[in-house]
């Protein structure tokens, strides 16, 4: 079956689900709010579990080419600077570090030139047995069925699901960077109500995040920058170093926010992908990972079907069936990790656990099969036409 999707957002999930549609024959039309198409954000590391799945859209060579090997799970240290467990010289790492804008732009070179349409909020939806109209102002198409990858304040859920809460604040708050250090291995350092993470990314680049309690959301400093500096003054090295590094105008400061559970990510010929279905903290560095699955296990469902009445239907419910369990079980353990790691309570048992944990055993649970999460594999998509 071939057909004609339309696509809500251009960031990495709705990016994604465009090429794994090219990838099975469909035609897609992503509309962005944006006035150009951007990925808002710092950095990020992908897991072999979206590796895999990259790998079935055929990008799997320029995502090794554009992400940077990361040890941050391997490298775990106090405030203090010495190491709860350290990845010991010629260790493989399953993890790549990406820029944000790197990843996207991967994907968006893999789009059609006049898929995306640009600067389009959607404002309306509209589906009747034959197919969905969206509408925004000025204009509207139609299509076969609707992806919402709009992310967590998507319009779509809200058009849709229309009683379900805002996204809630998990008690959490992050700064965010990238500085023009290079050399460095990645790491993560624990404290107590927070922690710092490094990864190496392209062109001798860091990305730095630190991730600490708050009282409330919405809580902003007049120079971001020197409040996180202020914070950790008294960290380790490259730690204050990074953040010195980093332009003033290129700290971000985001509150960490989920969403409540949906009993389903699919409305007749509507269906919901990535923040839009499931935003979660990022303590397990699954949420683009998840919607790059998201992207592969749909285009899975919709290849093989027939063009008969119902199949677009009993396609999108195989693909709520399959990735609402898995999905929302990410999002309820990043939640929990999020809670243990910057929970000052549970900071002294924490990291006594790792620093008693015996090297190998650690090395054994972070390697690309260590656990059920990394050790997904994606449907096989078909080859592309000649």
């Amino acid at each position: 079956m071939s057909g004609h999707a339309i696509v809500i957002g251009g960031g990495i999930g709705g990016l994604a689900d465009a090429v794994a549609l090219r990838r099975i024959g469909w035609r897609a039309t992503v509309l962005e709010r944006a006035g150009e198409p951007r990925e808002i954000g710092a950095g990020m590391s992908q897991a072999p579990n979206a590796l895999r799945a990259l790998e079935e859209f055929g990008l799997g060579g320029p995502a090794r080419a554009a992400g940077v090997p990361t040890y941050s799970a391997g490298n775990l240290r106090l405030p203090d600077g010495r190491y709860l467990q350290r990845a010991r010289p010629g260790d493989a790492t399953p993890l790549l570090a990406f820029h944000r804008a790197d990843l996207h732009r991967l994907l968006l070179d893999g789009v059609p030139a006049g898929w995306l349409r640009t600067g389009t909020e959607v404002t309306d939806l509209r589906q009747d047995e034959g197919g969905v109209t969206v509408a925004w102002d000025g204009g509207e198409v139609r299509a076969d069925l609707v992806i919402g990858a709009d992310g967590i304040g998507s319009v779509v859920r809200r058009l849709l699901w229309p009683g379900t809460p805002p996204p809630r604040f998990l008690g959490r708050t992050a700064w965010l960077g990238i500085a023009p250090v290079g050399g460095l291995p990645g790491s993560i350092t624990l404290g107590s109500g927070g922690y710092f993470l490094i990864h190496p990314i392209s062109r001798g680049r860091a990305y730095w995040a630190y991730v600490a309690t708050a009282d409330r959301p919405d809580a902003r400093f007049e120079e971001e920058k020197v409040e996180a500096a202020r914070r950790l003054a008294s960290w380790h090295e490259p730690i204050p170093a990074l953040i010195a590094a980093t332009p003033d105008e290129a700290v971000i400061h985001i509150d960490i926010c989920d969403l409540d559970q949906l009993p389903s990510y699919v409305r007749g010929r509507v269906a919901l992908l990535g923040d839009a279905a499931h935003a979660m903290s990022p303590d397990r560095g699954q949420g683009a990972g998840q919607s790059i699955e998201d992207a592969v296990v749909l285009a899975a469902a919709l290849a093989g079907e027939a063009t008969i009445k119902g199949a677009i239907e009993g396609a999108l419910r195989r693909y709520d069936a399959e990735r609402r369990p898995r999905t929302q079980a990410t999002a309820r353990g990043a939640r929990a990790d999020g809670r243990r790691t910057t929970s000052p309570a549970a900071y002294r048992a924490l990291t006594t656990m790792i620093r008693l944990m015996p090297a190998a055993l650690w090395r054994k649970g972070i390697a690309a099969d260590g656990n059920r999460t990394w050790r997904w594999h994606p449907p096989r998509l078909p080859f592309p036409a000649s």
